[in-house]
């Protein structure tokens, strides 16, 4: 990929950045749960979110290179910087957001499979989806479990474009997001931050492990 279209789609991301804060906040209503835990709140830096964003575009077009799938990745980034905005002010994964993600994933990649002639990638990224939903389900309905059906959701989207991308890149994809999340529970409890029945997002490990695992397979 030329430094040309990374700058490009740097500078999409920091677009997509300052819209980020405006959405999220039509999604945390007022009256959600307040927040008892010292984690990074969604700060109200103008530069922060641009930031962020553009380091999450470019990411992508690093790790996923000239796959004609990239823009369908970036459309569910998009989407997933909102949700992961959302759950740490008030601990909810909205279903529209959720539904639009899986909407623009589904129908990205139907789209990208059929003009490719890559038929068997999008049955992977449809494996993905039911791999990593049903791991979700399984893992909710263990007893004491403190995962949400918002969580599961979005697990089961975001399985798409990590099934598309691969068996190792799902696996590490499922895993790194529970290894994430356990490590900054058990700092926070080491730091007495929290204690054990401290609610605590789910949504951004899973935003963030989707994110890393192609960089790191």
């Amino acid at each position: 990929m030329s430094a040309a279209v990374l700058v490009s789609i740097a500078l999409l991301g920091a677009l997509v950045g300052l819209v980020v804060p405006v959405v999220s906040r039509r999604f945390a209503t007022a009256d959600a749960r307040p927040l008892t835990f010292p984690l990074p709140q969604p700060v109200r830096r103008p530069w922060a979110d641009p930031m962020v964003a553009t380091i999450v575009f470019v990411g992508l077009a690093v790790a996923v290179g000239d796959d004609p799938a990239l823009p369908v990745f970036l459309a569910v980034a998009a989407v997933g910087l909102v949700l992961a905005r959302v759950d740490l002010a008030c601990l909810r994964l909205p279903d529209p957001l959720v539904l639009v993600a899986g909407l623009l994933a589904l129908g990205g990649l139907t789209t990208v499979a059929l003009l490719s002639g890559t038929p068997g990638r999008l049955l992977g990224a449809m494996g993905g989806a039911t791999i990593g939903g049903a791991a979700h389900v399984l893992l909710a309905l263990l007893p004491g479990s403190r995962l949400g059906f918002g969580d599961v959701k979005l697990a089961a989207v975001l399985g798409l474009p990590l099934g598309w991308l691969g068996w190792e890149v799902l696996l590490t994809g499922l895993l790194l997001p529970h290894v994430l999340h356990g490590g900054l529970v058990l700092g926070l409890l080491a730091a007495r931050k929290v204690h054990r029945n401290t609610l605590l997002p789910l949504g951004p490990a899973l935003l963030v492990g989707t994110w890393l695992a192609p960089l790191l397979t």
